[in-house]
């Protein structure tokens, strides 16, 4: 989840998610998943922003990935605020023994 500056046209935001998106597919990210999020209220302002613009990003990928994309983000000017989150995906269910009758 990152979060844009409220001052960017429809147009800049697109670019930043198309960048974001790349820079995933560059690194070997699969399955990404974007939900632009749209302009809300942050709950306190961050440089002097009181709403941001929220966009969320779900793939698959090692975890190297993360620090080049935080990185990427932390030197834009564009993204005022950025978090990833891993989420652990379930194993499948193993099968249990089936108990034998002697």
């Amino acid at each position: 989840m990152y979060i844009l500056r409220p001052d960017l046209g429809e147009e800049q935001v697109d670019q930043a998610i198309g960048k974001y998106r790349d820079l995933l597919q560059e690194l070997g990210g699969e399955q990404i998943e974007i939900q632009h999020r749209g302009k809300r209220r942050l709950a306190y302002p961050i440089d002097r922003y009181r709403e941001g613009i929220y966009i969320q990003m779900n793939y698959n990928g090692p975890g190297t990935h993360v620090a080049k994309i935080e990185r990427a983000m932390r030197l834009s000017q564009d993204v005022i605020r950025y978090l990833t989150i891993r989420q652990e995906s379930s194993p499948a269910p193993t099968p249990e023994p089936a108990e034998v009758e002697a």
